[in-house]
């Protein structure tokens, strides 16, 4: 046994410490990469002591979620409403950047349990803010959404990292044969992802904010 492992096997196991190391196993080697067994020697303990703190894998990605959450910031409630909004989209990006092995696992949870209810009802509070009807904020904050969780997925571990083709064509032969997707291509790098990311959030934003002028003058 390493020493490190020595170390952790010393240190008593919590709730809390498991599910911070089972994230950032995650972290390390992916979902596929993930399991009790292989937590359990991070910890250094046997497997079965951990279904005594989270009887089931669901049960440990629930408070896995939470600490995926607990670096959230919300503007304060007085704060104007756009500001808000926008806050809630760039924390949304920087916690799927933090963790984007996980993201891919928060991406499609159902925000059911009681930790993920109180987030999406924070979230939704700062929507609520704009003064629109329920409908309407439900519109915007799905499109948003849409469009958060796409371009999260793309940075954290989207089309840069996807697979690949068998035979790449050559790059002299792109440059003849697609010379639309050349032009192009030095904007797609990913020095470029933050003010593309700005791009398309603030169009969205500015049609969020002529739906509350609208109805303002309603």
């Amino acid at each position: 046994m390493t020493k490190g492992n020595q170390r952790k096997k010393r240190q008593a196991l919590s709730s809390e410490r498991i599910a911070a190391e089972a994230l950032a196993l995650v972290d390390e080697e992916g979902l596929d990469g993930f399991s009790y067994r292989t937590l359990a020697k991070r910890l250094g303990c046997e497997a079965m002591s951990l279904y005594y703190y989270f009887p089931s894998k669901a049960h440990l990605f629930d408070a896995m979620v939470d600490i995926y959450y607990r670096d959230f910031q919300f503007l304060p409630d007085d704060a104007p409403w756009l500001d808000r909004v926008r806050k809630v989209c760039h924390e949304f990006r920087a916690a799927a950047l933090r963790h984007p092995a996980f993201f891919k696992f928060v991406s499609i949870y159902r925000m059911n349990s009681r930790g993920g209810l109180s987030i999406l009802n924070r979230v939704l509070q700062t929507f609520e803010a704009t003064g629109l009807a329920p409908g309407a904020r439900a519109s915007h904050f799905r499109a948003i959404g849409y469009y958060l969780t796409g371009a999260a997925l793309d940075e954290a571990l989207g089309y840069a990292k996807g697979p690949s083709a068998a035979e790449p064509v050559p790059a002299e032969e792109a440059r003849r044969d697609f010379p639309a997707i050349m032009a192009v291509g030095p904007y797609f790098g990913q020095e470029h992802h933050w003010a593309t990311f700005e791009h398309g959030l603030e169009a969205l934003l500015a049609e969020l904010v002529k739906d509350v002028e609208r109805a303002g003058r309603g």
